[in-house]
């Protein structure tokens, strides 16, 4: 099969498109036959040694980058019951568990399988992404009566929050970089999108707001907007932060909270954890909400053999939506 190896951490250009051999089922497991992997910020922090941005250790080289799948079902490991052959499927692999590849392997008991109608691109993005997003929007108890600043609002999170935000009735602001990104928060449903990279961008939203304060903010930008959009949070406002895709996180101070009575979480790791039923409520959640209707996420598909280009596009923010590679 082919695989995307990583032998030294550095730029994405070190990521290389191989052939290895193909991986056997254990006790216990399946191996996928890959028609989707989902590619998120980790695996980019993973590819350039970011250790300071992995919520795990740098893992040993070389390594085959990769956290979640859809495919098929093409063999199983022994106590696996036969029927699962030739269904569709959708796993998150965890940490980092080789997803980048034409074939991949998965204990049977971390398997959804697909609901019909459902693409894998699809699937990919609600397995992995859309869990986080439905958790977030849990964390932050969303409520009719909020008015709700989702950054990055075009990425893969942001445009399930803005959805999942609308669909609880909030008014909505969704902000993103460039024009062609903006047009996507509106298509996801935001009453409000506007273009931070654009000089007053913060006005502008409170201007549209017509007196109206900002109650929760919903950052996974970070850096200078994820600060100016802060700054627009109303008394006793929140800001749940989970994201940096400007490069830093937001700078909040204890004075900051005071001031404003603000409270900020970040709706990460442990925190993610304890939502009703845990992980895999969400996940399974988050699946039928895509195969509803209720929820749909946008895709950006990029050739396995291009996951470097992938990187680059999702670092340089030039990606919509979740980035997936096809095998």
């Amino acid at each position: 099969m082919h695989a995307i190896r990583l032998y030294e951490f550095g730029p994405a250009e070190n990521l290389r498109y191989e052939e290895v051999p193909d991986p056997e089922p254990g006790p216990g497991q399946v191996r996928i036959a890959v028609k989707a992997a989902g590619v998120h910020l980790l695996d980019t922090a993973l590819q350039a040694g970011r250790g300071d941005l992995l919520p795990f250790p740098l893992p040993e080289l070389p390594v085959t980058p990769g956290r979640e799948v859809a495919g098929v079902v093409d063999q199983v490991g022994e106590g696996v019951d036969e029927s699962w052959l030739g269904r569709r499927v959708v796993t998150h692999l965890g940490l980092v568990n080789a997803g980048y590849a034409e074939l991949a392997l998965r204990e049977v008991e971390a398997l959804f399988p697909l609901p019909d109608g459902l693409t894998y691109e699809a699937a990919v993005a609600m397995v992995g992404t859309g869990r986080t997003a439905l958790s977030i929007h849990h964390i932050a108890q969303v409520e009719p009566d909020d008015v709700v600043l989702v950054t990055a609002a075009a990425g893969g999170v942001g445009t399930l929050l803005v959805q999942a935000a609308r669909n609880a009735g909030a008014t909505v602001v969704g902000v993103a970089g460039g024009p062609a990104k903006v047009e996507r928060v509106h298509a996801s449903g935001a009453h409000i999108a506007v273009d931070y990279e654009e000089p007053g961008w913060s006005k502008t939203v409170r201007e549209a707001l017509d007196g109206r304060d900002v109650t929760a903010v919903l950052d996974g930008v970070g850096g200078a907007a994820g600060r100016e959009a802060l700054e627009m949070l109303g008394m006793g406002g929140r800001i749940l932060l989970f994201g940096w895709s400007a490069g830093s996180l937001t700078e909040i101070t204890g004075q900051d909270l005071v001031n404003r009575m603000l409270s900020a979480t970040v709706p990460l790791g442990p925190r993610m954890m304890r939502v009703p039923g845990g992980l895999r409520a969400m996940q399974q959640k988050a699946l039928d909400e895509a195969a509803s209707g209720r929820l749909v996420p946008a895709v950006q598909a990029f050739p396995l053999r291009e996951a470097a280009r992938a990187h680059t596009a999702l670092l340089e923010r030039r990606t919509v939506g979740k980035v997936v590679l096809l095998p």
